[in-house]
């Protein structure tokens, strides 16, 4: 066992990386409501499956894609996708916001409301995509919701790390999760807005004496937190090629176990949750065997909340600084 462990090691990091950046953009939208709302929206996985479907469709149903595209085509084609999906997950999660827990807000309800809300929201949304959006997209029967996707980005060697094959689209995955990441970071620390998302965070009322607008505040927040599902969404196709009514389901559960493993309410600690969840079940799987993926992430996720609820940087939304 200890062989295949040294055998597999670097393409079980590969991998691991990988899907770690889907999980850490995914955990992005966790993160940032409960840093400012300290409300957990477990319908932000829905969010975003709305953004696979919204990606799916643009390159099957409105460009029509049959292979892959190469250079600065492949470039702007994913792009375009990124900024389609981005608008769907990011307007998907502000009708949310307006819908489901706006109310409760405004009439003061307790959280145990709101996280009643967020389930039923998430259930509510997959069977709505199940039965009535995904059939009627596209063009298939009822009961028939895996949808798939021709390849969008060649899947060629770049180069090897240890033995480990590095592929176009791993690569992809990898930087585009970052570079999203850090300019969330930079927007959250430097603008304006990014301030009143932090004062909000810290005390709300004072924030309010301050002359910020909550409902605003909370609207960006939510925006926000489904555009960066939105671009897990894409980078997901990407990897996967394929997605299904209740594919933000399990996913989702994973990317809350990045945030509380990184600190929830934490944007940087969301990234590290994302790629040490990734790392720690792929190599997990080598001992365990793949199929034990998911019992190691929730496995990972009753050890966190034992015995470091704070994760592992600890801070939250309304420390970050510029």
């Amino acid at each position: 066992m200890l062989n295949d462990f040294i055998n597999q090691f670097w393409p079980s990091t590969v991998g691991g990386l990988t899907v770690g950046a889907i999980y850490a953009l995914i955990a992005l939208g966790y993160t940032m409501v409960y840093g400012v709302l300290r409300l957990i929206n477990f319908a932000h996985s829905e969010i975003f499956m709305i953004g696979t479907i919204a990606a799916l469709f643009t390159v099957t149903e409105i460009f029509t894609v049959t292979s892959p595209y190469t250079g600065f085509a492949m470039i702007g084609m994913l792009l375009l996708i990124m900024a389609v999906a981005m608008a769907a997950s990011g307007g998907a999660a502000v009708l949310l916001e307006v819908v489901a827990y706006r109310p409760l807000r405004k009439k003061g309800a307790s959280r145990l409301a709101a996280l009643i809300s967020a389930i039923g929201a998430s259930f509510f949304l997959q069977e709505l995509f199940a039965l009535q959006v995904i059939p009627n997209l596209f063009d298939r029967p009822e009961g028939r919701n895996q949808v798939g996707v021709p390849r969008l980005v060649e899947r060629d060697k770049l180069f090897e790390i240890f033995g480990a094959t590095v592929r176009l689209d791993h690569v992809i995955v990898i930087v585009a999760a970052v570079i999203m990441m850090i300019m969330l970071d930079q927007f959250v620390s430097r603008t304006k807005v990014g301030r009143g998302i932090r004062a909000t965070a810290q005390d709300p009322e004072t924030a309010v004496l301050m002359g910020v607008n909550i409902d605003t505040i909370v609207r960006t927040t939510f925006l926000l937190g489904g555009a960066m599902a939105g671009v897990a969404a894409v980078l997901y196709v990407v990897e996967f090629e394929l997605t299904v009514y209740n594919v933000g389901f399990v996913l989702g559960v994973k990317a809350f176990t990045a945030a509380v493993l990184g600190g929830i309410g934490n944007l940087r600690g969301a990234l590290l949750g994302g790629f040490a969840l990734g790392l720690i079940e792929n190599w997990g799987a080598i001992f365990f065997g793949s199929e034990w993926k998911d019992v190691i992430a929730f496995t990972v996720l009753v050890v966190i909340l034992m015995f470091r609820p704070t994760g592992i940087l600890g801070e939250s939304l309304q420390q970050a600084r510029a």
